[in-house]
């Protein structure tokens, strides 16, 4: 059950760029192809610095003997594995798969903290990437959200950190690791469900000859590369332009590039912020609030009044009587 000596070198270069050689590793394992494959690597490369954990998310009559499953996988390698159990009030009825990721990664985050670990591996490759830029693509996403799935992260909502060191691996490339050393990975049946939009868009990608994952993969990582250039110039602008006085923030955007002063706003309102906190700011928040601004009139999001003019003005709301 070990990779080609070759592939363990390319996944170790692609690892050591991410995380040193005594960290504590994670792998998010389901016991599909990829994420399959991850284990067989990072074992080989990091031997007994890492552990894995498999969610079940209990929405499947399957899912805990497919988390038993993966389990087993671990065993064989001589690998510590952890199942982990989503307990829901009530078993979600839409957004499935982004409610079910949601807790995914909230499990994971208390198994990595629990653990003492260093940080979460997945299995997220280029065609995952490909797919995701698209599907935000068709979603009218900005730099940022085009800029795809960081190969560095933090879990959503915590205080972790998120490695994907396989972004630079084709699909096939993963299937092929885990047949050359003789495991079969098991098949979630939701990755063949037409009603989630990612199939759809994995399907499409499949059907289209003219379309080259890898290719658009890297794009989002060039895209990725020219959002932390707008982050610099963004802080540098903040530095320079930005107000601070009595708990109020004081910001004149003059001529500066409209994607800046997007950014100089959304930092200025989550600063503040008294709700959402923690939570990114929507286009659909953030681009109403800047047509009023830039009108001169002035808007409350959250917790936040923001008033227009000259200088645009962002203190706390005051807060509201409960009458």
């Amino acid at each position: 059950m070990v990779p080609e000596r070759a592939r363990i070198d390319r996944f170790s270069g692609d690892l050591d760029a991410l995380a040193p050689a005594g960290a504590r590793l994670g792998i998010a394992l389901s016991g599909g192809a990829d994420s399959l494959a991850l284990l067989l690597l990072a074992a080989a490369a990091r031997r007994s610095m890492v552990e894995a954990a498999t969610v079940d998310h209990a929405l499947r009559p399957d899912s805990r003997d497919e988390a038993q499953a993966a389990g087993a996988m671990c065993k064989a390698l001589a690998v510590p594995h952890t199942i982990l159990t989503a307990e829901w009030r009530e078993r979600p009825a839409s957004a499935i798969q982004e409610r079910a990721r949601a807790e995914r990664y909230r499990l994971l985050a208390g198994w990595a903290e629990k653990q003492g670990l260093d940080a979460i591996l997945t299995g997220h490759h280029a065609d995952d990437q490909a797919e995701t830029l698209l599907m935000r693509l068709n979603r009218g996403a900005g730099v940022h959200g085009l800029g795809g799935m960081r190969a560095s992260s933090t879990v959503p909502g915590a205080d972790v950190r998120l490695l994907r060191p396989l972004l630079g691996w084709r699909r096939s490339e993963l299937e092929r690791v885990c047949s050359e050393a003789g495991v079969t990975p098991l098949m979630d049946p939701s990755n063949a469900d037409d009603r989630f939009e990612r199939v759809r868009i994995r399907r499409a990608l499949a059907e289209a000859d003219c379309i080259d994952p890898a290719a658009i993969a890297a794009s989002a990582a060039h895209l990725a590369s020219a959002d932390e250039a707008l982050d610099w110039a963004a802080d540098r602008l903040w530095q320079r332009s930005v107000s601070e006085k009595d708990g109020q923030l004081t910001y004149a955007p003059g001529d500066a590039p409209a994607e800046l002063v997007r950014r100089i706003v959304a930092r200025a309102v989550t600063t503040l912020a008294s709700e959402g906190i923690g939570q990114p700011l929507r286009a659909r928040e953030l681009d109403p609030l800047l047509q009023t601004l830039a009108s001169g009139g002035q808007a409350t999001l959250r917790g936040v009044l923001c008033a227009g003019g000259t200088r645009w003005r962002f203190s706390p709301a005051p807060h509201r009587s409960s009458r």
